[in-house]
């Protein structure tokens, strides 16, 4: 088993982004005649005073991490997944339709068959992006930033054609789930389901094999040095090509949780941008699993909270910039530090010549 060393250095910078994110929101809210202490402690009540609550902070929070591990596995190879919100689209679509073209037939055949689908369609559209950065060097971010549009209008196109919902009122959507293929819920009034049971297992099986395998290892190799990778015997564009279709797979995943736990049937709006927050929250975790899963849970708590700050008068906005601040803070202490440790290098350099001399 491989090691990991817990990065004291990451922690520290991490505490002093999100301390100095709160700093800011409150001088902002003070300019803005809100008190800070009320605006806050409405946050912690809109995430946690009542069990509906916390049930969409887990909710929230399944879907980020998910999503940031999703991105994370490709990362972990030198590849930068930007089109999991179009994997994720269509694996839910692909998944919502199974549900409704079986409706009748057992949960114990739909469900399974449903993930399986999402699982194809979406990995199978990642995979595109992944043959064409090995075998013709195509940058992965440009093309997955252009499948996300294809993808988006495409679902569109199919839940307002093909297969629209039978009611008038839903301008684009399927048909609605069977209840009999919902997943349970697990606290009352909340879109927290029993998926979240399967999602904690898909994190850990990925966690496990990132951080604690050879081919994790293999992995973390090919993404910071390929050359020497494939001098080694390993085979990089293999592993590049099956970490992104993992990584899209993923992400279909997600769709086909959010169909069968949250929404019950397709529509745009199933994933508001979800792997974008996803990504950022990989970035901001430096692409480590635990730390990934951690933060997803932090800025859940930020995200559903928000919505009690209107009990006090306080735009929930006041969220998105404690949000961004953190991103500033922490791109900007990677800079920092090095400069830091480059004027500790000089001055070293100087003391040791001015000793010799």
């Amino acid at each position: 088993m491989i090691k990991q060393k817990i990065n004291t250095g990451y922690l520290i910078s991490l505490g002093v982004s999100v301390l100095l994110a709160f700093l800011v929101g409150a001088v902002i809210l003070l300019c803005t005649g809100h008190s800070p202490l009320k605006a806050y402690g409405a946050m912690l009540s809109g995430a946690f005073s009542a069990p509906r609550h916390v049930g969409d902070v887990l909710e929230y929070a399944m879907v980020l991490g998910l999503c940031g591990l999703a991105c994370d596995l490709g990362s972990r190879v030198g590849i930068f997944n930007v089109g999991g919100e179009g994997q994720l689209l269509i694996g839910a679509l692909t998944a919502a339709q199974v549900g409704v073209a079986l409706d009748g037939a057992s949960a114990w055949v739909v469900i399974p068959l449903a993930a399986m689908a999402a699982i194809a369609s979406a990995g199978l559209y990642a995979l595109i992006p992944g043959v064409l950065k090995v075998k013709l060097k195509v940058n992965e971010v440009i093309t997955t930033i252009m499948l996300n549009t294809v993808a988006a209008s495409l679902c569109q196109f199919m839940a307002k054609g093909p297969w629209k919902s039978s009611n008038r009122t839903l301008i684009a959507a399927t048909e609605r789930l069977n209840a009999d293929y919902w997943f349970g819920g697990l606290l009352r009034g909340s879109k927290l389901s029993t998926a979240i049971f399967a999602a904690a297992a898909i994190a850990f099986v990925v966690w496990y094999v990132m951080q604690k395998t050879t081919p994790g290892y293999e992995m973390k190799l090919t993404g910071q040095n390929p050359r020497f990778a494939r001098f080694s015997g390993l085979r990089i564009d293999r592993k590049i090509i099956l970490c992104m279709t993992v990584s899209g797979a993923m992400c279909g995943l997600v769709g086909m949780f959010r169909v069968y736990g949250a929404e019950h049937l397709f529509k745009p709006g199933v994933s508001n941008d979800y792997y974008f927050e996803g990504l950022m929250v990989a970035m901001i975790a430096r692409y480590q699993p635990l730390a990934t899963i951690l933060l997803s849970l932090f800025f859940a708590v930020l995200k559903i909270g928000a919505e009690g700050l209107q009990q006090v008068g306080v735009p929930n906005q006041i969220y998105l910039i404690i949000q961004t601040v953190i991103i500033f803070f922490m791109a900007a202490q990677g800079g920092f530090l090095e400069q830091l440790s480059h004027s500790r290098n000089l001055n070293s350099i100087r003391s040791s010549k001015k000793g010799g001399a």
